[in-house]
């Protein structure tokens, strides 16, 4: 009796140690954990940060910032902005990546915040960081030069969004000029992509790929469609492409 209870114990905890670890690399919402497994971390969805900014790492594209909340230091990553140690810093809404590892820096972060909407205390620069945003709602401006008509099997961003229901869950061509790239967040690259087409407010399809794409670069990508993805703290695409593939 002593043996089978002790076999059962084990699976048990088997168990749960394989729940924990094989997530590990995948986005927390830290309002769904237990508060003795958030590690002194701030709960990401909380609705306002005020840290001290305690070192300063620009990327490319990001400022990677170790701030202080209180008596707890941990990272956070924003759109690329000027920004000095010992500033106060004030953010909203963000994203918890676990095990994060920026190619450019060639550095691997345990946990990193990855703001959506900040700005310094002071009243300063803003910053707008992920490729996330509310809904899915891209936060780009409509290039009115961009005319770009679909190529053969393709579609337009307006057809895309006009229907897509038709095309939930199936691959598309869409051919179009990239107007914005977020790169390196969450192992993939960002890319926005236009062709002068829209449908109502929709003009702007995002695409999360693992090519390399440019700003301005005219580009055909094939990928997997995907509605009301959802990462997590508050982030929805009502509609996105997801595993593109630059084809030419």
């Amino acid at each position: 009796m002593k043996v089978f209870v002790g076999v059962i114990i084990a699976l048990v905890v088997g168990f749960l140690v394989f729940q924990l670890t094989k997530k590990k690399d995948t986005p927390i919402d830290l309002n769904s954990l237990p508060q003795s497994m958030v590690t002194g971390m701030p709960s990401a969805a909380a609705a306002e940060h005020n840290v001290s900014v305690e070192e300063v790492i620009q990327a490319t594209a990001y400022t990677y910032m170790r701030v202080k909340e209180k008596k707890v230091e941990y990272w956070i990553a924003t759109a690329k902005m000027d920004m000095a140690v010992g500033s106060k810093y004030s953010f909203g809404n963000a994203l918890e990546m676990t095990n994060f590892t920026s190619k450019e820096l060639n550095r691997t972060f345990d946990r990193i915040l990855f703001v959506s909407e900040g700005g310094d205390q002071a009243g300063g620069q803003q910053s707008n960081a992920a490729p996330l945003t509310t809904m899915g709602r891209p936060k780009v401006e409509l290039k009115n030069d961009v005319v770009i008509p679909p190529t053969q099997g393709g579609i337009s961003i307006a057809e895309l969004y006009k229907n897509r229901d038709q095309y939930a869950n199936k691959k598309v061509k869409v051919k179009g000029k990239v107007v914005k790239v977020n790169p390196e967040v969450m192992g993939k690259n960002w890319v926005h992509l236009q062709d002068g087409t829209k449908d109502g407010g929709n003009f702007d399809l995002t695409i999360t790929t693992l090519e390399t794409a440019a700003v301005d670069e005219i580009i055909e990508f094939e990928g997997t469609i995907v509605l009301n993805k959802d990462f997590g703290a508050g982030y929805v695409y009502e509609l996105i492409m997801e595993g593109g593939l630059i084809r030419k």
